[in-house]
């Protein structure tokens, strides 16, 4: 099979992990007999050098004209980059949002998974980081508090700030659709959060989710309010599947996710449209005070490619030997320095990347 995929490196340690991640996909085309097409575009900072701004209209095209996108980190360092001196538009991270936009991209997928390698590392009690975890937290991307009409005025004599949470059935409907499909190809089961105990548009949420449930009898189907799901994270991690909530809820708690696997640089991310297409992305930042020393860890990229061979390209042969890779490493003790711990051997970005490629048969 054929594929062309977008690939945006970025900014800070994005070009390296991203070069990793390619390096495994190349792998899986020589194993799978697949071929995959790259084609290298300019996002954030790096197209700011370039184009004096974050995104052009022809990286939208070719990624449009793309069957993905692989994309690295964007932004830099906040305090001294010249990038930060820019109006609010026409920052590296202004591309992500432009990006999202111009592709559709309503879906975010992030996977939070405790590898029981790395269980020492989690913050949590052993005796829940024991039984390890792997969940999936699915976010509306485009739509809710952070989209609504907003304004702060002066009202009788009082500056007052005005936030809108909107929501209507068909933007609800899109988002538990992907989430029940990307369910039936994992553990079958989907917990929907919201605030249907005060909230109008959670409890519009909830009637629609119910409602494409009938769609899927496969699936197990639960609601569970917001504050229930933070400290059910916490205290019972491994009892989520695939968890589907709207953008603020789902901007908290696939942050709070992310912690308790103990490190950020093993998270992937995907963004999607009502197709199969989706951009494909590490959850962490551009760490650009370790940019160009070959330090970063590559496996959320790595694991954000596997994730586009799954839902972009249904290559889940190919999904689960990228996957089963990163553990088999893991278990023959490899680390990068944001996961060594005594007794394990130590690589640079690229070892990492040289030892997943290395793994996948």
């Amino acid at each position: 099979m054929n594929k062309k995929i977008a690939v945006i490196k970025g900014d800070g340690i994005g070009p390296e992990i991203v070069t990793e991640a390619m390096k495994v996909l190349d792998r899986v085309a020589e194993v799978y007999g697949h071929s995959f097409e790259y084609e290298q575009l300019l996002m954030g900072g790096a197209s700011i050098d370039v184009n004096g701004v974050p995104l052009t209209d022809e990286t939208i095209e070719r990624c449009k004209a793309s069957d993905a996108v692989l994309m690295g980190s964007i932004g830099g360092d906040t305090n001294t980059s010249p990038w930060y001196k820019l109006p609010p538009e026409k920052r590296p991270e202004a591309g992500l949002l432009g990006i999202r936009k111009a592709l559709g991209l309503f879906a975010n997928l992030r996977p939070s998974v405790l590898y029981p390698q790395l269980s020492g590392a989690c913050p949590l009690k052993e005796e829940i980081s024991s039984k390890g975890f792997d969940m999936l937290i699915m976010r509306e991307l485009t739509g809710g508090l952070y989209f609504g009409a907003r304004k702060t005025e002066e009202i009788d004599g009082v500056m007052t700030a005005i936030d809108t949470l909107t929501y209507n059935e068909n933007e609800i409907r899109r988002i538990a659709v992907k989430a029940f499909d990307v369910a039936m190809k994992r553990r079958r089961k989907v917990t929907s959060v919201d605030k249907a105990n005060v909230l109008d548009s959670s409890r519009l949420w909830r009637k629609v989710v119910n409602e494409v449930a009938k769609d899927y009898p496969e699936v197990t189907l639960e609601h569970m309010l917001v504050d229930n799901s933070a400290m059910q994270l916490v205290k019972d991690p491994a009892q989520f599947d695939v968890m589907v909530t709207e953008n603020m809820f789902g901007d908290i708690l696939s942050d709070e996710a992310s912690m308790i696997t103990g490190s950020i640089g093993m998270l992937a991310s995907a963004s999607m449209n009502e197709t199969k297409f989706g951009l494909y992305e590490p959850s962490g930042g551009s760490a650009p005070d370790i940019a160009g020393q070959n330090k970063a860890n590559p496996i959320a990229t790595i694991l954000s490619a596997a994730m586009m061979l799954r839902f972009s390209f249904d290559m889940n042969a190919e999904a689960d030997a990228v996957e089963a890779a990163v553990k088999q490493v893991l278990d023959n003790g490899i680390r990068t320095g944001d996961i060594m711990s005594e007794g394990m051997t130590l690589v640079s970005c690229s070892g990492m990347g040289d030892a997943i490629a290395a793994a996948i048969k």
